[in-house]
Order: C-alpha cells, then sequence, then structure tokens
C-alpha cells in the first residue's frame, strides 16, 4: 500500500464519484487533502466524511474557468496546511447538458468547445502553474492529470471533450520535461467508463452494454480502481514515474473494437 503519510494534497472535482473516492483514499493513506469542487456544499460533505474517520481535510469552492479560483485554491490550502506535495487535477467539464451538446465538430456549436477547452485545458495548466512553484518549496511533488481513454481513439462523439483530454497528456508530458529536475513528477492517468453513481443512475442500460461488450475485464470500472491510481502515482512508490499515461479502462483502449453497433444507438447508422 502506498503510504501518504505527512503529505498534503489537492483534489479537484473533489465531490464526484472519482474525485471523492480519490480523496478518501489520500486521507485514508496518511495525506491531508484539500477537497476543491465547484458544488461546495458537496465538498464539504466529503471533507467533514474525511474528518470523521479520522483524517485532515479542507473544504473550497473551485471554479476552473476562473483564474482567480484556482490561484486562491493553492493559496487557501497552503496556507491551511503549511504547503503542498500533491495536485490531483480531477476536475473536467462533463456536465450532462455540456456532454449533449458534445457531438462532432460540424454541429457543435463555439461556446460548446469554448467552453470544454476552458475547464479541461486551461484550468488544469491554471492549477499547475500555480502549483508548481509550491511543490519546488516542499523539494518536489506529484502531479496527477486525469485525461481519458477517448483521448487516444476517435470517438463518434465528444470531439472536444476528448481533444482537450489529449491536450491533458501533453501538458503533463511538457511539465514532466521542465520540472522533473525539481523532483516534480507530473503523470496522467486515463480512466474508461467508470460507474459513479451519477453515471450509473442516467447511464442508457443499452449503451451500458455496448461499452462492456468492448471491455476486457468482467466488469466496468469503480471510482476507487481510478483513485488507487492515483495514490500510487501520487506516492514514492512511484518516484521513477514521469511523464507517463497510464490507462485505466479495462483493456478498451488495447484492442480492435468493435463499434459499430454505437453509430446504431447514436443515430448514424447510415454515416461510412
Amino acid at each position: 500500500m502506498s503510504s501518504l503519510t505527512g503529505k498534503i494534497a489537492i483534489v479537484t472535482g473533489g465531490a464526484g464519484g472519482i474525485g471523492s473516492a480519490t480523496a478518501r483514499l489520500l486521507a485514508e493513506r496518511g495525506a491531508a487533502v484539500a477537497v476543491a469542487d465547484v458544488n461546495a456544499d458537496a465538498a464539504a460533505q466529503v471533507a467533514d466524511a474525511i474528518k470523521a474517520n479520522g483524517g485532515k481535510a479542507l473544504a473550497l469552492r473551485l471554479d476552473l474557468a476562473e483564474e482567480e479560483s484556482i490561484a486562491a485554491m493553492i493559496r487557501d490550502t497552503v496556507a491551511a496546511f503549511g504547503g503542498l506535495d500533491i495536485l490531483d487535477n480531477n476536475a473536467a467539464a462533463l456536465t450532462a447538458e455540456l456532454s449533449a451538446r458534445d457531438g462532432n465538430i460540424e454541429e457543435m456549436a463555439t461556446e460548446v468547445w469554448d467552453t470544454t477547452y476552458r475547464v479541461n485545458i486551461r484550468g488544469t495548466m491554471l492549477a499547475c502553474k500555480f502549483a508548481l512553484p509550491e511543490l519546488r518549496k516542499r523539494g518536489g511533488g506529484s502531479i496527477v492529470n486525469t485525461a481519458s481513454n477517448l483521448a487516444l481513439q476517435g470517438n463518434l462523439i465528444q470531439a472536444a471533450y476528448s481533444s482537450s483530454k489529449a491536450a491533458v497528456i501533453q501538458l503533463t508530458r511538457a511539465i514532466a520535461t521542465s520540472h522533473g529536475r525539481y523532483g516534480i513528477r507530473c503523470n496522467t492517468v486515463s480512466p474508461g467508463m467508470t460507474m459513479s453513481r451519477a453515471l450509473v443512475e442516467h447511464l442508457p442500460a443499452r449503451l451500458r452494454q455496448i461499452v462492456e461488450s468492448e471491455t476486457l475485464t468482467p466488469y466496468l470500472g469503480d471510482p476507487i480502481d481510478i483513485a488507487y491510481v492515483v495514490a500510487f502515482l501520487a506516492s514514492d512508490e512511484a518516484r521513477y514515474i514521469n511523464g507517463h499515461n497510464l490507462v485505466a479502462d479495462g483493456g478498451t483502449a488495447y484492442h480492435i473494437p468493435g463499434y459499430a453497433a454505437l453509430r446504431d444507438f447514436f443515430g448514424q447508422g447510415d454515416n461510412p
């Protein structure tokens, strides 16, 4: 088990499925955790649960579309806990309304593209920008950025989301290259479909069947599966891993899928 005793961490999107599982796990392994989320009440609930379990936690409201909100997140964490060792950039623009409008390029409204990129790549970049000086003060640290297996392959939908996550992977490599000599590691985790409570409640049964049929494991991922990867990459056990994109998707991205059924599901069965 990767020990994080004495470490100070931030988890963005910390009130969501993967984010809350990660925040709880980092705290269980000894880290003081700032739970940052656009939903301040939900972030407080996660932080309160961590504290009730004997851990150290702080709830922060974070709007990744606003630079000052991101800078304040770093400042408030350092003020509360005395420094920063781990930044988990988990938050993303992935609301149901935005996802429904994120189709192919020909049909997409420009504002969908701009909103997605403002949060997913600009917001992630700014979080890294403000965190890096604090990590250097501690003699190094770990940044774990969340991308997606959709960043590695073409998809019939979510052109903005998938391409923004591909940019996150390249941002990770750039930071690893520029800051590795300062003891700072920057890696990416690329989840596949992960069954958070919200997804379990709203995912159409037919779409779940299609994705399950193309996943090599006999089950779809749970948020804790991604949290375990983040905890490992954040720990000293991963000290020789830098600039890497670790795909955690049950093997979906690494075989030739039979996704033709998705065309019918999304009403594109007649397209080439």
